[in-house]
């Protein structure tokens, strides 16, 4: 059966070796991407922040990918962030994708966030399907401060 639940400290390792993987599946530069982000080993930490976690999707014990909701560095607190959503290919096309951001944005409204944005690469077409599904759209330039100087879509929902 697969479950969403926050993350705990030990889901770390296992964390940031999906990320990586699922970065290096779809050819995600290793400069200006997530894949460069301290946090990736120590994601349990990263989201003990106020307003901010991350949530874990597991099968009988395996962590299939995650997300997370954090405010936007450098922008009003009333905006979040969906950050670092991945998933192993074993675990896409099941709709999981959906259940982790409906999962998010009910997290976000929550913590009263107006509104969520995103970052991504143009040729993660399925990724931006669902975003559109999803409610989001896009807009014409970054938002914040997120360091991710290669992702260049952008798009943003009203929560």
């Amino acid at each position: 059966m697969v479950s969403i639940r926050e993350v705990k400290e030990e889901d770390n390792a296992a964390l940031g070796a999906v990320i990586r993987q699922v970065l290096i599946d779809i050819g995600v530069p290793k400069v200006g991407t997530a894949y460069a982000d301290p946090e990736l080993d120590f994601m349990f930490q990263a989201y003990q922040k106020e307003r901010s976690a991350y949530f874990v999707i597991e099968e009988e014990g395996v962590v299939l990918g995650g997300a997370g909701i954090a405010p936007l560095t450098g922008e009003d607190p009333s905006i979040c962030e969906l950050q670092k959503m991945y998933f192993l290919s074993n675990a896409r096309g099941k709709g999981l994708g959906q259940k982790m951001m409906n999962h998010c944005l009910a997290f976000a409204k929550v913590q009263n966030f107006e509104l969520c944005y995103l970052e991504t690469l143009p040729y993660m077409k399925a990724a931006q399907k669902l975003y559109l599904k999803t409610g989001f759209d896009y807009i014409t330039g970054p938002m914040g401060n997120t360091g991710h100087t290669s992702c260049n879509v952008w798009l943003t929902k009203t929560l």
